[in-house]
Parts: C-alpha cells; sequence; structure tokens
C-alpha cells in the first residue's frame, strides 16, 4: 500500500508521486530541460533527500555552478553525500563498456546508502547522451532502462532519465518511450501509453 510517507514531491509540479517513480524526460528545448531538472533536484534537497546527477553535457564543476546560477541552496552539512554529481559516461560505464546489471547494482547500492545514511528518500538524474558514443554494450540501454522498473520496486529509486530528441533517432525514442511507465511533457508527469512491462519487453526475460 502507498502511504503519504512513500510519496515524494518532484519539485517541478504540485502532486505527490510514489518514491521510486521511473520517468524519462524527452526534449528538444534547453531551456525547459534546465527548469525541470533544476526543479527535480532542489525537490528532493528541499525535503532532505539524498540527490545525484549524472551529467553528460557539461562538467560536474560546470553543474554546480550552473545550480548556483539557478540559487540552488545545496545543504551545508554532508554535502558529499547528500548531493553528488559525475560523469555520466563513468558512471554507466566505468571501464567504457555498458553492463547493464552492474548498472542496476549501483542504483540498488545508491538506495541502501540513502537507508544506511537515515536519507528518507533518494533521487537520481542522468543524461543519456554517452550511448551515442557507440560504447561496447551501449545497445543494451533499452534493456537496462525496462529493467529498472524491476529494481525500483524493491529500492525505490526516484528517476528521470533525460533523452534529447536533437541528437537520438525517432527509433530509439520510440523504445524509450516503451521502457519508462511515466513521461515528462510541458513539466507535467503523465502515464506513458506506450509503456510495456518488463515481462513483455523483449530481451528483457
Amino acid at each position: 500500500m502507498i502511504t503519504d510517507d512513500s510519496k515524494v514531491s518532484l519539485g517541478f509540479d504540485n502532486k505527490a508521486y510514489p518514491a521510486g517513480t521511473h520517468m524519462c524526460l524527452i526534449y528538444n528545448n534547453e531551456a525547459e530541460r534546465r527548469k525541470i531538472i533544476t526543479k527535480f533536484l532542489e525537490g528532493g534537497l528541499k525535503t532532505g533527500e539524498k540527490v545525484a546527477y549524472f551529467i553528460d553535457t557539461i562538467s560536474p564543476m560546470d553543474a554546480q555552478a550552473w545550480l548556483d546560477e539557478m540559487n540552488i541552496a545545496l545543504p551545508q552539512k554532508n554535502l558529499d553525500t547528500a548531493f553528488t554529481t559525475a560523469e555520466a559516461q563513468k558512471t554507466y560505464c566505468p571501464d567504457n563498456t555498458f553492463i547493464p546489471d552492474r548498472m542496476l547494482a549501483t542504483l540498488r547500492e545508491f538506495y541502501d546508502q540513502s537507508v544506511e545514511q537515515g536519507y528518507p528518500h533518494c533521487r537520481v538524474s542522468g543524461e543519456m547522451g554517452w550511448a551515442l558514443r557507440n560504447l561496447p554494450g551501449s545497445g543494451r540501454l533499452m534493456e537496462y532502462e525496462s529493467l529498472v522498473n524491476v529494481v525500483v520496486t524493491t529500492h525505490p529509486v526516484t528517476a528521470v532519465c533525460q533523452y534529447d530528441a536533437n541528437r537520438f533517432d525517432g527509433a530509439t525514442i520510440l523504445k524509450c518511450l516503451e521502457v519508462h511507465p511515466y513521461m515528462i511533457v510541458h513539466g507535467q508527469v503523465l502515464h506513458n501509453p506506450y509503456y510495456i512491462t518488463p515481462e513483455e519487453f523483449p530481451g528483457t526475460v
């Protein structure tokens, strides 16, 4: 049963969603993307969550400067555990190879750390442009995305996966929709009618 304690504010709308909600943000407007992601990160920080951002388009240092420009108040205590930024490619592909099970284990570990450190919830957002560099295993990205929906049932990490519609082709965008139960459209979270469960999605069973 979902209780109020198991729901979180995403920061960019006025509704509460179950912790572990897995969403895609497919965008072609950089200003809109930054506004949504800024509010998503800030929403977690305001309620004391453990927050991580996996960055592909800029460096972690530049991301910190961006958040400062957006007047995001970073926690003064335990900053190293409460909020972390990391390069997306190094996070998803630590040896320049993408292995879905390894990244799924990283998500589980992130959740377990949040519990051990006393955080009420945790959230992440990842920029997925690294998958366009033809790294070994990157063709399994959608398999991974589908299996995230299994992981969050036991390790409820609230997640926003970012896909630039100007860079990913139409076929990949369609697959992206098939593996995310929720999508963000103009700052609103919508149930995704294209979603296919992990049991139905090819390659995950």
